[in-house]
């Protein structure tokens, strides 16, 4: 799609969305002069759209009174990043469910010219990736638009919220912020149940209502990383510190901030602090990172990476026979 076609259909969208702007307004709103303007209005006049430029002070461009658009006009480079960010979306956990990709793809595809509709196909059927999908966490995604505009317009929710237990309850709450992460989304804020800030799982969600209460949400309260540190924060079975010789920097670059927290140590090394639930994944982690290191607790770590090490030694000599 040319240049000049993509700010012809962008004047399109705007007469759509604000009827009745200036020629100067829409020049200023597309980057281009109030000329280049009736020129765009009368491609678009030419293709059959009724667009009128009245004087005046209800003067302006709009399109016809009652006049109907196809629901979705896309370019070339607009339907390949739909598509694509559905496919990756679906793949990094982030969709809402098989089905409603599905649709959104076919209808997509349906309102396509016949030759784009058959290119983004092609893509779609071809792409291949290096991860393997990530199963999302099952939610009602009126839940997910409802906590939202809560949040946007900081309103209290009234939630039915089922535990990891299966218990349900009832709460206030103050979503401070919605957050996806690891294949799951999250909500966090004030708990009124507690009077303490809790995070939230979106499919442990049975009802949500907005209330008329309102907020004010705690400043530079940044809830990406509230919920980071709070799930790092979840009890595991086992309190893991390691002395890693690296340098810190090169041990954050390695080790995400959700696996362990890392500290400098001294003479250079870097202390690694982190919870596990099994010692033996701990172990071929450490091995995995290559550096020389020095276990502190638990001492079961020990016993587990003079395991693995007598594993590795046992695969390294010669086949049998």
């Amino acid at each position: 799609m040319s240049q000049s076609t993509g700010r012809v259909l962008a004047l399109l969208e705007v007469l759509q969305a604000q009827p009745g702007l200036t020629g100067p307004q829409l020049a200023e709103r597309l980057g281009i002069d109030e000329r280049t303007v009736r020129r765009y209005a009368a491609a678009l006049a030419g293709l059959g759209l009724p667009v009128s430029a009245g004087r005046g002070r209800y003067g302006g461009y709009r399109l016809a009174p009652g006049f109907r658009l196809p629901p979705l006009m896309l370019g070339d480079d607009e339907a390949v990043a739909v598509v694509l960010g559905l496919l990756a979306a679906e793949r990094l956990g982030l969709g809402v469910g098989a089905p409603a990709r599905a649709s959104a793809l076919a209808k997509i595809e349906r309102v396509l010219p016949a030759a784009l509709r058959e290119r983004v196909r092609a893509v779609r059927e071809t792409l291949g990736f290096t991860q393997p999908p990530r199963a999302a966490g099952l939610f009602d995604v009126q839940h997910l638009l409802a906590i939202g505009e809560a949040v946007r317009d900081s309103r209290r929710v009234g939630l039915t919220y089922r535990s990891w237990r299966g218990e349900e309850t009832t709460r206030d709450f103050d979503p401070y912020g919605v957050v996806f992460h690891n294949a799951r989304w999250y909500t966090t804020g004030l708990d009124h149940r507690s009077g303490e800030l809790r995070t939230l799982r979106l499919d442990r969600i049975e009802a949500v209502a907005l209330t008329a209460d309102t907020f004010e949400p705690p400043p530079s309260f940044d809830p990406a990383a509230h919920v980071v540190d709070a799930l790092a924060a979840v009890p595991y079975r086992h309190e893991v510190e390691v002395l890693l010789h690296a340098p810190v920097a090169d041990v954050r670059r390695r080790v995400p901030a959700t696996a362990g927290t890392a500290t400098p140590a001294p003479g250079g090394a870097t202390r690694l602090t982190c919870r596990a639930e099994h010692l033996s994944g701990m172990a071929q982690m450490l091995a995995g990172l290559g550096w020389d290191f020095t276990v502190v607790r638990p001492p079961e770590l020990r016993t587990e990476v003079a395991d693995l090490g007598r594993r590795l030694l046992r695969h390294a000599g010669p086949p049998p026979g």
